[in-house]
């Protein structure tokens, strides 16, 4: 083990991302080619991957569209030699379309198993082979730059190891740039991902091996690492672990496990993590887990009354995965499991000042409405202050009256009467639901005053399970900055105007101005 450490401190590993093309492939995901642009730019310009697959050759016009814009993108900032496009074993018809795009580079898609070979394909394995060389032969011709997908190559090898073998001299002898090792059906386990890993360099020493790994049983980071460790320089991985089925190595967790386990050197910048997680969530429509390692909502928010306690008195629940290491902070939840430590740590931070008698009446309305089962935010707790002891602390907004007609026909339409410091405003305004006409009149009234409008970044009702049509409903909101707050109220729409309120009220009290 010494040996394989002392190896590694001097080891850099590559990072070459797939999100674009097998994090595409997730149910119900589809970029349009603005999004992939964007994203495309994000890592490789911010997150700094080694090496993007930026799509499927063949699929369609967008796509098409999508790797011509990244392809012009990559020509202009010198990074041609970092972009790649999956291409098949077709002769000329597939690589025709990707020198259509300008793009230099592809990753062939061979079989790695012979029952992906001679099923699939209905070929035996030297018609195979015969279909690469054409294949292969033309790329030569026209100056592309390629690598191998081993499709299938994990069952490969446990199956058939003769047919891998075979296959893979082959492509060893057109001179790739790599050959990449797939577990497509996430098969594999830790063990046997150094045991087959070690079988192809002891057999094919010359090569230069990537590996391409699949999550199905949840290993997908925990394979890779070991890849690592069998000597792969050269790891596949998508932004938020999208991918077929249950996707592929996720690169944000695979990145800080290298660097806090293996002390390997990378290349990508932590610090690009949330925004480029939030940017990929918010174009595929796959939510990221609230508990998701380093990017999800409440990983780096403590519950326990204890420890926030234990971190005032020592920094006692810190570990290497430290918030501002990643752009963000550490929050004290407020709950019926906070106590009084994580409450101190947010009249702190506010510079509210209470006797400990306040407190105590703070804390039971905190309990009583963790006990109901809903959320309760930083933000919300001068209302909360605000309704147990008094009116100590001055809101300068306040919705005073608002009432929404929505119609079969007719868009809704919203008037509302607000407070804003000392004067008083009305604005009327329709909108393509009762919310958002709410949310035009305030943009009309912010015209007329200095009134500031944060902007929304995500939204979340919550209903009970089960629950009637007069059950209350929790909106969640969260706002530029990070901001989140929430509101509850039997009508919904009544629900993500008080989350609102509570939200300029912060952004006026903090003189926060826009940062997204």
């Amino acid at each position: 083990m010494d040996l394989i450490n002392n190896y590694l401190d001097f080891m850099q590993v590559n990072f070459f991302d797939t999100t674009l093309r097998d994090g595409e492939q997730t149910n119900n995901v589809s970029f349009s080619p603005e999004e992939k642009l964007l994203i495309a730019e994000n890592l490789l310009t911010n997150v700094k991957v080694d090496f993007l697959e930026i799509g499927s050759c063949k699929v369609s016009n967008k796509e098409k569209e999508s790797i011509q814009k990244i392809a012009k993108y990559a020509k202009e900032n010198n990074l041609v030699d970092k972009i790649s496009v999956l291409s098949f074993v077709d002769f000329n018809k597939s690589i025709d379309w990707v020198l259509d795009t300008d793009c230099k580079k592809i990753n062939l898609l061979t079989k790695g198993s012979r029952k992906h070979c001679k099923l699939q394909l209905k070929k035996t394995i030297k018609e195979h082979i015969g279909d690469i060389a054409k294949t292969i032969e033309y790329a030569n011709k026209n100056n592309l730059k390629y690598s191998f997908y081993l499709e299938d190559w994990s069952r490969g090898i446990e199956e058939d190891f003769e047919y891998v073998k075979e296959i893979t001299h082959f492509l060893q002898s057109l001179s790739p740039q790599s050959i990449i090792l797939c577990d497509t059906m996430g098969i594999l386990n830790p063990w046997k991902t150094t045991e087959f890993i070690n079988k192809m360099k002891d057999n094919f020493n010359n090569s230069i091996f990537e590996f391409h790994c699949h999550n199905d049983y949840g290993l997908a980071v925990a394979n890779s690492l070991y890849a690592v460790m069998a000597g792969i320089k050269t790891v596949h991985t998508t932004i938020n672990g999208l991918g077929e089925r249950a996707g592929n190595t996720n690169l944000i967790d695979f990145s800080v496990t290298l660097q806090d386990h293996l002390n390997v050197k990378i290349n990508v910048d932590e610090t690009q993590f949330q925004n480029i997680s939030n940017l990929v969530e918010r174009f595929s429509g796959k939510k990221i887990p609230h508990n998701a390692p380093v990017v999800g909502r409440d990983v780096f928010t403590q519950t326990a009354g204890i420890h926030a306690d234990g971190d005032n008195k020592g920094n006692l629940y810190k570990s290497q995965l430290n918030p501002s290491r990643f752009n963000r902070v550490t929050e004290y939840s407020l709950g019926k499991m906070s106590g009084k430590a994580n409450l101190e740590m947010h009249l702190k931070e506010m510079g509210i000042l209470l006797t400990l008698e306040q407190k105590t009446s703070v804390l039971e309305r905190i309990i009583t409405i963790s006990d109901s089962k809903k959320s309760i935010t930083s933000f919300d707790l001068p209302f909360i202050i605000a309704d147990v002891i008094g009116n100590q602390i001055q809101h300068d907004f306040e919705v005073i009256e608002c009432i929404i007609t929505s119609s079969t026909n007719l868009l809704p339409v919203a008037n509302i009467k607000i407070r804003y410091k000392d004067q008083y405003y009305t604005e009327n305004s329709s909108g393509n639901g009762g919310y958002d006409a709410f949310m035009n009149c305030l943009q009309k009234m912010s015209q007329k005053s200095d009134l500031f409008i944060p902007n929304l970044l995500d939204f979340e009702v919550s209903i009970p399970q089960g629950g009637k049509t007069d059950a209350l409903v929790e909106t969640i909101i969260i706002w530029q900055n990070n901001v989140k707050t929430t509101g509850i109220s039997a009508d919904q729409i009544m629900s993500a105007i008080k989350a609102t309120e509570k939200a300029i009220n912060h952004f006026i009290r903090h003189k926060i101005v826009c940062t997204s």
